[in-house]
């Protein structure tokens, strides 16, 4: 089945039309016989309708045009073919197109078959300049319809019974992409499209054949032969070139779409003719809500450029466009092994973004560069699931459990290991050998590529090797026997990889489907999690306060505040000493948040009289001077960084801080866990809050991990130890008010 035996069908429907018209003694002139539909686009399969309106021009006697319609109806419906027929007149049409949606989207393909030429074209024409002229008004009303029927059918590349038509994906959606660009507001790429809809409509002809009628669902019994008539090797390689097919006109159509809202968002008064780039990142700009390369961009010469590009584009809910990503495979160097920290920190920052994965994720699969940056992808790559529980095939609901994982890196130590885990936990499968057995070498070799150290390499290996553990041993096991608790602890050791576990189980059953994270399972499995990690607890050693001796510097000992500054590979070390006060803390941090400077680590310390904190910054252009005399300004109180420092509005989508008490850390200071989005004021905020309560940070331990800050606070009072109970919870209510953003 190929387009040919499409296109001799529709000549020879077209002729049995055209004699029908013919034979019904119509005039020469002021009636036609159009084709609509699949009709029209000239796609007919075996079991297709022929959809067909007769046109009349106005003052045509209704009655005499009532009498036509029949005589030409009948012997089409004498030849066998199925008919979904109707009579208007040129007004009527295009007041039917008006009203109804659907209607507009089906006459849009319209194509004269017989009768009058000049009647067809000037209606086709009138409908095609009335649907450009309401685009913008009638677009949002096409994207509802759209996004209710995937709702509703379900993803043609994910699908356990794959509905060809209507599922996203299908040829209903190829349908719609052919119409946004007669819009002439979006483009879409053309022969692209038109090569999937043509695959498609091979794979429907066939399937109504093997059926033996009309349909456009793909049931089981329909794989095999289909891959026979297909001349593809067996079942599996049937189905993964139908998914592939739906795969390829989903992502087209996501990017149409983000176009469109972009258009549809800008006043048709302003557009420019060219964007304005706005730089994001060295080498990445954005051009409106596309993520490009900034004219300067240099991609032979920086390997990291597309991991760069593709973190910046999904962290900001921006398109990557494809054009941009297919051009860094291109030209882009592999990168060294093991991966230098910057692209290990870009693939985290890619993976934790939430949402914004999806659609990055899939244009770096359709332009080849997965293949680059991990070239096991291919393992995994439109492979269905054995389970029914699985909404979608393997590759798909990795990403969804990166997504996932996302909404949970608050709860663990190291988010950067539990989304790459997550990437990979299902790396194994494929094979003869259970997936997460095969899966831990294959994810210790990537995570060892990646640049991670040798224990995050083995976290993550042990992390996919049990990803399945305590799922499987909360829901079959009895919770009260030792026994339970020992079957989880001798594979997972530590409390941190049983935290990481805990989550990465939370976010596999949620991606897999709403059946497998119920609340009973979830129950369940944080309540054996909780147990577990109270045993391995038991006699842990709480980690040291303080930090490393310095020598004071002369300006320090004077009495006076001393700040040096170091240049390092990617930024600075500032070093900053003075006589030890509270609220010193908080004033470097206003400081650097101030002059808009990213920390990404900090440690602070008590040394005597003095006050010690090192500070890890983005930027390696820091003068020691204005910045000693802006903290100087903030101490004497000539400058005050609350007002413009205060928490800003938070976006919806965005995580809530946490403030966590942990009285487990230590027994000399109580310990405030902080965690939240990484942002500049973060730790001036909560220093500001501990200072106005009168209690004195000793240590504190501040990093950026993804896109989250997670910042450790060693609290005790100013002249006593660690905090009574009631001031801890006073401590954490008052860093959690700070802290939390406007919604």
């Amino acid at each position: 089945m190929t387009a040919a035996d499409r296109a001799e069908r529709t000549t020879a429907a077209d002729a049995l039309c055209a004699r029908a018209l013919e034979e019904a003694g119509a005039p020469e002139a002021g009636v036609a016989l159009v084709a609509v539909g699949g009709y029209g686009r000239r796609e007919l399969a075996p079991f297709s309708d022929l959809d067909v309106v007769l046109v009349a021009d106005e003052g045509y006697d209704d009655t005499e045009l009532a009498a036509l319609a029949g005589r030409v109806w009948y012997p089409l419906w004498d030849s066998g073919w199925k008919l979904d027929h109707a009579v208007r007149t040129s007004a009527e049409m295009l007041t039917a197109a008006e009203k109804d949606l659907r209607v507009a989207a089906g006459l849009l393909d319209m194509r004269h078959v017989a009768g009058d030429t000049n009647l067809a074209l000037r209606t086709r024409t009138t409908l095609l300049a009335q649907w450009r002229r309401q685009a913008r008004r009638r677009l949002p009303e096409l994207r509802e319809l759209v996004v209710g029927r995937h709702r509703t059918v379900g993803e043609l590349a994910h699908l356990s019974v794959p509905d060809l038509k209507e599922a996203a994906g299908g040829l209903r959606d190829a349908t719609v992409l052919r119409g946004l660009a007669a819009t002439w507001l979006v483009d879409v790429p053309a022969a692209d499209l038109e090569r999937c809809r043509n695959q498609l409509l091979d794979v429907r002809d066939v399937l109504h054949e093997v059926a033996g009628r009309g349909t456009d669902r793909i049931a089981p019994e329909h794989w095999e032969p289909l891959a026979e008539r297909l001349g593809l090797p067996g079942e599996l390689e049937a189905q993964r070139h139908v998914r592939e097919l739906g795969r390829r006109v989903t992502h087209l159509s996501r990017l149409a779409w983000r176009r469109a809202d972009d258009v549809l968002r800008r006043s048709p008064a302003n557009r420019p003719r060219r964007p304005e780039l706005v730089p994001l990142a060295p080498g990445v700009a954005a051009a409106r809500d596309e993520v490009v390369l900034e004219r300067r961009a240099r991609p032979a010469s920086d390997p990291v450029l597309l991991l760069r590009a593709a973190a910046e584009a999904a962290t900001r809910d921006l398109v990557l466009a494809p054009a941009t990503a297919a051009r860094l495979v291109r030209e882009c160097p592999a990168l060294p092994e093991p991966w230098p920290q910057e692209a290990r920190q870009q693939m985290v920052r890619l993976l934790a973004s939430g949402p914004g994965l999806l659609p990055v994720w899939e244009t770096l699969d359709e332009t080849g560069a997965l293949e680059r940056v991990l070239p096991e992808w291919e393992r995994i790559r439109l492979l269905p699931h054995a389970s029914p529980i699985h909404r979608f095939t393997v590759d798909r609901h990795v990403v969804e459990t990166c997504i996932e994982a996302a909404a949970l890196i608050r709860e663990v130590s190291r988010p950067d290991v539990l989304v790459v885990a997550a990437l990979l936990h299902d790396i194994g499968k494929g094979g003869l050998t259970e997936h997460s057995v095969a899966g831990a070498p294959i994810a210790r070799e990537v995570a060892r590529r990646m640049g991670f150290g040798p224990e995050e390499v083995e976290l993550i290996a042990t992390l996919v090797r049990w990803h399945l553990l305590l799922a499987d041993v909360a829901t079959t096991r009895d919770p009260d026997d030792p026994a339970t608790i020992e079957a989880l602890t001798q594979h997972v050791s530590t409390p941190e990889a049983l935290d990481l576990l805990a989550a990465l189980t939370e976010a596999d059953a949620k991606a897999a489907s709403t059946k497998a994270w119920t609340s009973w399972r979830a129950g369940l499995v944080l309540d054996l999690a909780r147990r577990a990690r109270a045993s391995l607890l038991q006699g842990a050693v709480p980690p040291p306060l303080g930090g490393e001796e310095i020598e004071v510097p002369p300006a320090a000992l004077a009495g006076e505040l001393a700040v040096e500054v170091e240049r390092v590979p990617d930024g600075s070390r500032v070093t900053v000493v003075a006589p030890d006060r509270i609220g010193l803390l908080a004033g470097v941090a206003a400081a650097f948040a101030l002059r808009r400077v990213s920390v990404r680590a900090a440690r602070v310390w008590s040394q005597g009289e003095h006050g010690v904190s090192v500070w890890d910054v983005a930027d390696d252009h820091l003068d020691p001077r204005a910045l000693r005399d802006q903290l100087e300004a903030i101490g004497a109180g000539r400058v005050d960084p609350a007002t413009r420092l205060a928490p800003r509005e938070r976006p919806a989508d965005q995580l809530a801080p946490t403030v966590v008490v942990r009285p487990e850390a230590s027994d000399q200071a109580t310990v405030i866990e902080v965690r939240a989005a990484d942002r500049l004021g973060v730790v001036y905020q909560v220093t500001a809050a501990l200072a106005a309560l009168e209690m004195t940070v000793r240590s504190a331990h501040i990093s950026t991990l993804g896109p989250q800050a997670v910042d450790v606070f060693y609290v005790q009072e100013a002249h006593a130890g660690a905090l009574a109970e009631t001031r801890a919870a006073q401590a954490a209510h008052a860093v959690r008010a700070a802290i939390s953003e406007r919604t």
